[in-house]
């Protein structure tokens, strides 16, 4: 997924010194700069995946190999907004502690380097290494800018690379590119599984407004066999990073198809944001009898996320870029830009009859919290507000139980900012405004009205509500993450309170409340 609007206007900043053709050096990433950065910057997320330096957009080629989860993005090494794409490149053993790498893949002479997947070829189908020694594949989208720039539609292509030493090192395929365009002005963010049902590579490949799924048998040489979505989803905007896997539905034997598809612009609070479609797959084709576009995550900060190939268990984990193409270059940071989400595990589950596809922490997370003692009953009368002070400030989460559906939640500080949210039982949705958070003119867009999530399948009885708070970031899961918002967030300080409001007739009773403290990755 890539800005668009101002490309022209990069490229001529750049110009004299950036040349697609002379781009395989490696950019100085020592480990004495390293560890000089103390990851104390303000915003900078102290429990999120950001970059060491500079611009950072969509993960990529998400795949885990030799006990290690491998972590590649869309990056930019020399300035904090958007420019010529390169992979960056971290690793980690839990999906929580990450080591940067550096820089993966270069731009060269068919173009910059934009989004994609990668795989194991443990037969080793492709021949670039050896059954011993399967390559690790990456498969990636070239973009052409000189052929934007002169007005062409085949500027996307797609590319392959491998690496025989766990991503440390990469070498390009001499006969890349390996798809080229038949005149698609967005024809993308290639997806490549494993297809167990015909023993081959599936290629999922975004062209515009639809989707179109390729077969191969040996990573090079590809054939179209089917497409998906003219007709379905959300249409608001362009069709990205789509990623599809088979899952279980919990407590049951049956087996349904996820596909996941971002959007830019048209998500349902403005901006990117992510449909889900549940469906099924023959090995050739996508078919879904969904009649209403569902959304991974109703905050308007995560985005052109996409899951792990090849994790233990099948387990499906998903990590996205928190942010949104309405302020991404605007945000208030200055030696680096943008943070991923927390990985979250998949699941699907039915209620009421409805397949819910949900997403909640990896239980990773819990070991870099340290659970509080402090578990508490409130309860809090009719149209009166309690404060409970916040011990760990932006680097806590706060966990309740509730069978109340209207509450309203408010994080304030000493300098008068205030972060708003909560459920509204009479209109039976969740509301998020940060109007008056803290810094929110960073764009006109990024504190536009009210955001809100409906909440129309919520079972009876008790539900969970779990909070991450982060130093510029805050993810709210309700229900084990059948609903979840994720945003940005810039206070002037750090919440120090949480003032909680009951707006009915009837007392409101939480069980469980605690904040704990979440502890810092980095070094």
């Amino acid at each position: 997924m890539k800005v668009i609007f101002y490309h022209i206007l990069i490229f001529a900043i750049v110009a004299t010194t950036f040349s697609c053709k002379n781009q395989d050096k490696q950019v100085e990433v020592t480990e004495d700069t390293m560890k000089n950065d103390s990851y104390n910057e303000p915003y900078r997320p102290q429990f999120h995946f950001s970059p060491k330096e500079k611009w950072m957009n969509d993960p990529n080629g998400l795949v885990y190999y030799k006990d290690t989860y491998h972590l590649f993005y869309q990056y930019y090494p020399d300035s904090t907004v958007w420019g010529p794409m390169h992979w960056g490149h971290a690793t980690s053993k839990d999906m929580i502690h990450w080591e940067h790498k550096p820089i993966a893949l270069f731009p060269d002479e068919h173009g910059l380097i934009f989004s994609g997947s990668a795989v194991i070829d443990i037969e080793n189908t492709s021949g670039f290494g050896t059954l011993e020694n399967p390559p690790m594949v990456a498969i990636f989208t070239y973009h052409l800018m000189e052929g934007e720039q002169a007005g062409r539609t085949d500027f996307q292509t797609q590319g392959i690379a491998y690496s025989l030493d766990n991503g440390n090192s990469w070498t390009k395929f001499e006969g890349n590119p390996v798809i080229k365009n038949p005149g698609i002005k967005d024809f993308r963010d290639p997806k490549v599984f494993w297809n167990d049902q015909l023993q081959l590579w599936t290629m999922l490949l975004v062209a515009g407004n639809h989707m179109q799924i390729w077969n191969s048998s040996d990573l090079k040489q590809w054939e179209q066999v089917s497409e998906f979505g003219k007709e379905e989803g959300a249409h608001g905007g362009v069709w990205e990073c789509p990623d599809m896997f088979s899952i279980k539905v919990d407590g049951t034997d049956e087996e349904k198809w996820v596909l996941l598809i971002s959007i830019n612009p048209g998500a349902p609070n403005g901006g990117s944001g992510t449909q889900y479609f549940i469906g099924d797959f023959d090995g050739k084709t996508f078919t879904t009898d969904q009649d209403s576009t569902r959304w991974l995550d109703l905050g308007r900060d995560n985005y052109a996320g996409v899951t792990y190939n090849n994790v233990p268990n099948g387990d499906r984990i998903f990590i996205g870029w928190m942010s949104n193409w309405d302020y991404a270059r605007d945000t208030p940071t200055s030696t680096w830009r943008s943070a991923m989400t927390i990985p979250r595990k998949l699941s699907l589950k039915k209620v009421d009859e409805v397949y819910e596809l949900l997403n909640y922490p990896v239980e990773s997370v819990n070991e870099i919290i340290s659970s509080s003692n402090n578990a508490q009953d409130l309860m809090i009368k009719s149209d009166e507000a309690m404060d409970v002070k916040l011990q760990h400030g932006n680097t806590s989460e706060i966990q309740f139980m509730t069978s109340a559906r209207t509450l309203l939640l408010n994080l304030k500080n000493t300098v008068g900012d205030s972060l708003s949210f909560g459920m509204d039982g009479k209109n039976n949705e969740f509301i998020f405004d940060r109007r008056k958070s803290g810094k929110t003119d960073l764009k006109d867009n990024f504190a536009q009205g009210v955001q809100k999530m409906p909440l129309s399948n919520l079972p009876d009885g008790e539900i969970d509500v779990r909070i991450l708070l982060d130093h510029s970031s805050i993810e709210i899961f309700i229900n084990g993450g059948q609903y979840v918002m994720t945003n940005q967030i810039f206070p002037n300080e750090f919440y120090d309170t949480l003032e909680i409001t009951n707006p009915t007739d009837k007392p409101l009773e939480i069980s469980d409340f605690m904040e704990s403290k979440v502890n810092r990755i980095w070094d």
